[in-house]
């Protein structure tokens, strides 16, 4: 993984975030969402500050971003995030450079909870997150249609150790 490097997202990595985002969607074990978002959407949802991307030579390869939970005040440390990698990188460790990176970037912003919620069909992404230090909340069972589809959702929390 030395060649792997992290910086934040930046508005030219808008074509390969799109791209890899739409591969895993494409997947079919990523998310309900069956389309990316265009980059306006994508750019307005996400927190600036929490936004990186993950570099093999000059190619974007995966990336990570955090949207807010709720816009009440007593919720502000507490962000949902999203990890995505190419497939042609996935398997190489990409996944958990982000992941340490943006908890990292979080912690020193005062965020004290990164949420998400994954298909329990996605077990690469349950393992990440359990080696990664998150935890299973819950399942909310038949939560949304896929594809036709009920699919259940875990939802994993992280609670800094440091953020208190």
């Amino acid at each position: 993984m030395a060649d792997i490097t992290v910086r934040p997202l930046r508005d030219d990595d808008a074509e390969r975030v799109l791209a890899i985002y739409q591969a895993g969607l494409d997947a079919g074990n990523a998310s309900f969402e069956t389309i990316a978002p265009t980059w306006a959407a994508f750019d307005a949802a996400k927190l600036p500050e929490h936004r990186f991307v993950a570099i093999d030579g000059n190619t974007v390869v995966g990336w990570i971003a955090v949207v807010p939970t709720s816009g009440r005040t007593v919720y502000a440390g507490v962000v949902e995030h999203s990890v995505y990698v190419d497939p042609v990188a996935q398997g190489r460790g990409v996944a958990r450079l982000l992941l340490d990176t943006l908890i990292t970037s979080t912690e020193a912003a005062g965020i004290w909870t990164i949420q998400s919620g994954v298909f329990p069909e996605n077990a690469a992404s349950l393992a990440l997150h359990e080696r990664a230090g998150f935890r299973v909340i819950g399942v909310r069972e038949r939560v949304g249609r896929h594809h036709g589809r009920w699919r259940d959702v875990v939802l994993l929390e992280r609670r800094s150790p440091v953020v208190t």
